[in-house]
């Protein structure tokens, strides 16, 4: 039932931006899980604007990757302007991410709603046991160290493949890949910003322009993204996300990480119960 839709529209405007701010803020302090939590919101938004049931999840991950593009752009600006992108090794990575991107869209729209759900509940558990089992790394002299070489265009093409289906930029892939490389853990940050842009624009485009016609029977619905929800995050995000990339130079984030584990397990078991259900 379309819950808060027509007068109420104002009100999805208001939680579409609220949902940015903190979306941009994750994408600046840690380079992870902003997307996550985007497409579980999402996922539970847009059926009250009328999206259907079997294409809601379809939608939040479209929306969710459009999003992005502008959500990782800001924060991609802000961490270069620090000097913590390795541009270099984001010229490796792009051809990979953006065919990834593109590629996982494809596979994503042939799925059933309830086979996403799952998909995103076990990724949602596999990065919670990732920020609670892992150690945080010591910047040592190997920030300095830049990757390249083929090898990353092929990581990329398989970190945008599976960002294409669980609707993220991709740094809870990037930016483990890159600090096991050597590079300091702000850095990686920074460069999985940069690459998670281009994540965003292959796969929102696969989802927009591979999408059945009249995907979503909805105004202002491009193939299965919608746009009201992706730019009114996307407004939010861009603003927001400098303050985190700030506290990500400033932090330490130990405790931040188990919290935010905590809260993507919570996410998790939600998908799964709505997937049973």
């Amino acid at each position: 039932m379309n819950v808060l839709a027509g007068n109420d529209s104002m009100g999805f405007l208001l939680i579409y931006l609220a949902l940015g701010a903190c979306v941009g803020v994750l994408a600046g302090l840690l380079g992870i899980g902003g997307g996550l939590t985007l497409v579980a919101a999402l996922a539970w938004l847009l059926p009250m604007q009328g999206v259907p049931a079997d294409a809601a999840m379809h939608a939040a991950l479209a929306s969710s990757l459009a999003s992005i593009v502008l959500t990782a752009a800001s924060s991609a600006r802000a961490h270069a302007r620090r000097g913590s992108v390795l541009w270099p090794t984001v010229a490796w990575m792009v051809p990979g991410v953006l065919l990834g991107g593109w590629l996982g869209s494809c596979v994503a729209i042939g799925l059933a709603d309830d086979v996403l759900r799952w998909c995103v509940a076990g990724y949602c558990f596999l990065i919670a046991a990732q920020l609670l089992l892992s150690r945080t790394p010591v910047a040592t002299g190997a920030a300095q160290h830049i990757p390249q070489g083929p090898g990353y265009t092929l990581a990329g093409g398989g970190i945008g493949v599976v960002s294409a289906i669980v609707g993220i930029g991709g740094g809870s892939l990037t930016v483990p890949l890159l600090i096991w490389r050597g590079v300091a853990p702000v850095r990686a940050v920074g460069t999985s910003s940069a690459c998670g842009m281009f994540i965003g624009l292959g796969s929102a485009l696969g989802y927009a322009l591979q999408a059945p016609s009249g995907a979503l029977p909805l105004s202002g619905a491009v193939g299965y993204v919608y746009l009201p929800a992706a730019l009114g995050v996307a407004v939010t995000s861009v603003l927001a996300a400098p303050y985190g990339t700030r506290l990500a130079h400033a932090l330490s984030g130990r405790a931040l990480k188990r919290v935010f584990a905590v809260f993507l397990l919570l996410v998790g078991s939600a998908f799964v119960y709505s997937a049973l259900t």
